[in-house]
């Protein structure tokens, strides 16, 4: 079942859906409501334009659900707005996720580990770990068992 909320700060003019779907409500000027048609912005995440008191803003269709569904406030980088299966066209509620900056850009984007930091090397048949610090990758070690290289990952995010 789709849900409607208003968009905070455009409240009765536009909605926003758990399905990742924006709508403009009908008022003075706009005969019914109408759902939008978003674009593609370079990175390929979907956007829409809003426009109040005569002023444009462009804004990212996966934000507003964050904002909106989950009481996300921007906040610079320390929290951003995760695509769970990295489709960034997939902004449905349930694919929406608030992490930190570390957790999404050193998310293994391959999928062979669930946990942060860690991935499996095929050819030394063992999970690997490794952290990045100041943009340089330190490796933790080989193991054989997965969240044991999550616990070497843990261990020295904490000791930073």
């Amino acid at each position: 079942m789709e849900i409607w909320k208003d968009i905070i700060g455009y409240e009765g003019i536009y909605q926003v859906s758990n399905e990742g779907n924006i709508k403009s409500l009908k008022r003075k000027g706009v005969l019914k409501d109408k759902i939008l048609k978003p674009t593609l912005d370079i990175n390929k995440y979907l956007k829409v334009s809003l426009y109040i008191n005569k002023s444009i803003k462009t804004k990212f269709i996966h934000q507003l659900i964050a904002e909106n569904f989950l009481n996300h406030t921007p906040c610079g980088h320390k929290l951003v707005v995760d695509h769970i299966d990295n489709n960034p066209l997939n902004n449905r509620l349930n694919n929406i996720k608030i992490v930190t900056t570390r957790e999404n850009t050193s998310k293994n984007r391959t999928g062979s580990s669930e946990y942060t930091g860690v991935s499996w090397r095929k050819d030394y048949r063992k999970w690997h770990s490794q952290i990045r610090i100041n943009k340089k990758a330190k490796h933790l070690g080989y193991f054989t068992d997965e969240l044991e290289a999550a616990e070497a990952y843990q261990i020295a995010l904490n000791s930073l």
